[in-house]
């Protein structure tokens, strides 16, 4: 698979076929409901309704980056840290600071 090179970052991962899938999947099924939440409140649907959408999107989008992290960790860091960039675990400990908020 390609390396996607992202404009806003210096770093750039090259990811397996399988994890760009599942990545990508889980991101059109929360756009979709996104995209639904949307229609709900352009219907004028009660409240209540709209906000169970909205925790289940605060869910998946919790599951997308756990499965990311995890990746991260197994792929990235674990790399760095054989190759005695030890710099990558103070990045990991900031990254989890901001994903705990």
């Amino acid at each position: 698979m390609e390396e996607k090179v992202c404009c806003c970052c210096k770093k750039t991962k090259e990811r397996s076929e399988e994890e760009y899938k599942s990545l990508i999947h889980r991101l059109n099924r929360i756009e979709g409901q996104i995209r639904g939440i949307r229609g709900m409140v352009e219907k004028n649907a009660y409240c209540t309704d709209i906000l169970v959408q909205s925790a289940a999107v605060t869910a998946a989008v919790n599951a997308f980056n756990r499965e990311l992290l995890s990746n991260h960790i197994r792929t990235c860091v674990a790399q760095d840290i054989r190759d005695g960039k030890d710099e990558v675990i103070d990045e990991l400990v900031s990254t989890l600071q901001k994903l705990m908020k």
